[in-house]
């Protein structure tokens, strides 16, 4: 499984992360899961992006980076995160006002909001400390492995199929694509394949029941 690094990821990246996770009654068989390291950076995809569902609608979140010379030809471990802008008081704003009614938001916010404020030097940093964050509260044995050089062709290879322009069929193809409580679905509907975020705030423990069969 060969994934992009993605900020606050969508459902689809974690339910393919999850796909070989296997819960036995007597043993744990983490999902391995290779991080893509050498990569350069791209600009308008989840890497620095996520979407969560306001009361005014889908918004998506972004995490600045620095414009470093050369910066969409630098392996995408090398960008730095912009901490000059206050952008980490608004998005906590943001999802505090999207979720603070949620079943759960309570529960797991200061976890997260503590790792944003520790605020790490580089994009990859953030979003790998997020991630294995994540990935603990939703019960979910990740071995995340960065790979150690880029490789054009891989199987399983997911690092283009998860894009916020482009629509994936991923949770479709592990039967997983079915609603959950959404805050704001009475006035939209319920919102397909947003940040993860969305799901843990709203399911809480049961959020894996919904990223795996089990």
């Amino acid at each position: 499984m060969l994934l992009s690094t993605a900020f606050f990821p969508p459902v689809s990246w974690f339910a393919a992360a999850a796909k070989d996770f296997t819960l036995s009654p007597d043993r744990v068989f983490p999902s391995v899961v290779r991080l893509e390291a050498w990569e350069h950076y791209q600009k308008q995809s989840y890497r620095n992006r996520c979407r969560i569902l306001t009361a005014g609608g889908i918004e998506d979140q972004r995490v600045p980076v620095v414009h470093d010379p050369g910066l969409y030809h630098l392996p995408v471990t090398a960008v730095r995160v912009d901490y000059a802008t206050p952008w980490i008081p608004k998005l906590e704003r943001a999802i505090a006002s999207a979720y603070d009614s949620s079943a759960f938001f309570t529960y797991y916010k200061d976890g997260i909001f503590d790792l944003l404020e520790s605020r790490p030097e580089t994009l990859w940093d953030l979003n790998l400390v997020l991630i294995r964050h994540l990935a603990e509260r939703l019960g979910l044995a990740l071995d995340i492995r960065p790979t150690e050089r880029f490789e054009p062709e891989v199987p399983e290879d997911f690092r283009n199929r998860i894009h916020p322009k482009r629509p994936n069929t991923i949770l479709q193809d592990l039967a997983l694509e079915k609603p959950y409580f959404q805050v704001f679905a009475g006035k939209y509907g319920f919102q397909s394949d947003l940040s993860v975020l969305d799901l843990l705030f709203n399911e809480g423990p049961d959020a894996i029941s919904y990223l795996k069969r089990i």
